[in-house]
């Protein structure tokens, strides 16, 4: 019904960048919030960053000044762009969508895949 389709992510040595993008496709009517999770081993998952249609951003504390939310809302994409990444970051990044469909009047959550995010010299 509605699929997100995540791309980026890797290998990247200490201080530097990664830029994580994300679309979405389906029988989509209208998105709120779309964002980021991780998840790193042993831990539990938990929001990097999010953006609403309205342009609303929230930063996790952990990543806050280093990196940035964007989207297209005309083309249900997000990016994020995270810089100085250290050993910490390593982890499995989720894209996540809150989503109306054409088949119900409710918002419902949709996950990407998940992209390996390893930070390591």
């Amino acid at each position: 019904q509605v699929q997100l389709v995540e791309s980026g992510g890797g290998l990247v040595q200490p201080g530097g960048s990664l830029r994580l993008s994300c679309g979405a496709s389906g029988s989509i009517v209208s998105i709120n919030a779309m964002g980021y999770y991780r998840q790193a081993p042993g831990n539990q998952r938990e929001l990097v960053a999010e953006i609403t249609s309205g342009g609303t951003r929230i930063y996790a504390d952990s990543v806050k000044g280093r990196s940035t939310i964007s989207r297209d809302n005309a083309k249900n994409t997000v990016s994020l762009q995270i810089d100085s990444l250290n050993p910490e970051d390593t982890a499995v990044y989720y894209c996540r969508a809150q989503v109306r469909t054409t088949t119900s009047i409710y918002w419902y959550y949709y996950w990407g895949q998940g992209t390996q995010v390893t930070v390591s010299s």
